[in-house]
């Protein structure tokens, strides 16, 4: 377990959580930049592990909301996530005392840093699914019942709104809106809650997991194959231990829109073996379905991760080419992202996929 989040940390960090985003949660670079700024002008946050939290103490979460290639031409400043926690604060009448990742997924893992490091307040190492989802209302919170709201988002230019809706779906559905406006995306602080609201919701540990998936990569560069070491790291941990490549090979065909805020499309690769076998990967901001000439291969809620096949970078659903050469992996999502509650929320229908959730142990 690290105790704070030194300089040295952030490009494993960010790895890491740029493969647990499965495709999704923002570009990794932008948010490690900010990161990394962060701690160069204000000092490095301390790691609260969720076991050290004070039942009453008041916690609010960092993200960005909208879709992920945006935030690549407008980036952030920093005043705009200090904003939306200080607002939220005034209207709750608390005072924020750790800042809790609300996914762990590429951007969206690094400004919850920037904002802990700005802020002079420790981070929590958990998040609310484990990886990363496009839409609010798909976390755990939600499952065990914390309201999204009231929730603040504000933009670059820190314009402010304070939402009070009567339900996460309904607090999805004006945020997206609201997004829209504000250039695609916003930076948000959703689902105000306590220490001992985080006990009983979050997805324990993720922080330091993404520290250990980005050092396992790192390590394989020098030390031999780094896909095989990411693959023998995942397998040692608690909740991805159920992996496996579900293909080799090559993009040909690529296609994505920017609709109601989100990155949707598909992916389409071709076997590197000459057999002229193909995988198509459909995303709507994370990867969500990978479907082998018709058969499904991995299903949301567990992560279907692209990598480089070399290096194991990991590739985001808007840095993907046509030429790539990549290997898709599936991965097993955390326990309490399996359960009929979860999938109801964030399992294969509830992205308009009309097959139910099939682990991929048995895939």
């Amino acid at each position: 377990m690290i105790m704070k989040i030194h300089l040295e940390d952030l490009e494993d960090i960010a790895t890491g959580a740029a493969f647990l985003g499965a495709g999704g949660g923002g570009d990794p670079l932008i948010g490690k930049l900010l990161a990394q700024n962060a701690i160069w002008e204000f000092g490095a946050p301390e790691i609260l592990p969720v076991e050290e939290l004070d039942d009453d103490m008041a916690v609010s979460t960092a993200a960005m909301l909208g879709s992920p290639p945006v935030i690549l031409e407008k980036g952030a400043c920093g005043d705009d996530i200090d904003l939306a926690i200080r607002k939220l604060d005034e209207y709750l009448g608390r005072k924020t005392e750790a800042i809790l990742p609300a996914e762990m997924g590429g951007i969206n893992s690094m400004l919850p840093i920037m904002a802990a490091a700005r802020l002079g307040l420790p981070i929590i190492d958990a998040d609310g699914m484990g990886r990363a989802f496009p839409e609010l209302d798909m976390v755990t919170f939600n499952i065990y019942g914390i309201s999204a709201t009231p929730m603040v988002m504000t933009d670059e230019h820190l314009n402010a709104v304070i939402l009070e809706t009567g339900s996460c779906k309904k607090a999805e559905e004006f945020a997206r809106v609201i997004a829209t406006q504000m250039g695609a995306s916003a930076m948000t602080s959703p689902y105000p809650m306590t220490g001992a609201d985080v006990k009983r919701a979050a997805v324990r540990g993720t922080l330091s997991l993404a520290l250990g998936i980005g050092r396992a990569i790192r390590e394989g560069r020098t030390g031999g194959d780094p896909v095989e070491y990411l693959l023998t790291y995942l397998r040692s941990t608690p909740y991805y231990n159920k992996c496996k490549v579900i293909f080799d090979g090559k993009v040909v065909d690529m296609r994505r829109e920017i609709t109601r805020g989100w990155s949707i499309g598909h992916c389409l690769l071709e076997a590197l073996d000459g057999s002229g076998r193909q995988l198509e990967v459909i995303f709507q901001n994370e990867h969500l379905v990978a479907r082998e000439e018709g058969v499904t291969k991995a299903i949301v809620p567990d992560l279907i991760c692209t990598v480089d096949r070399e290096t194991a970078e990991p590739v985001p659903a808007e840095q993907l080419r046509f030429g790539q050469r990549l290997k898709v992996l599936g991965v097993s999502a955390a326990p309490i992202m399996r359960t009929p509650e979860s999938l109801a929320v964030m399992g294969p229908r509830a992205f308009g996929l009309d097959e139910d959730f099939v682990p991929i142990e048995r895939l």
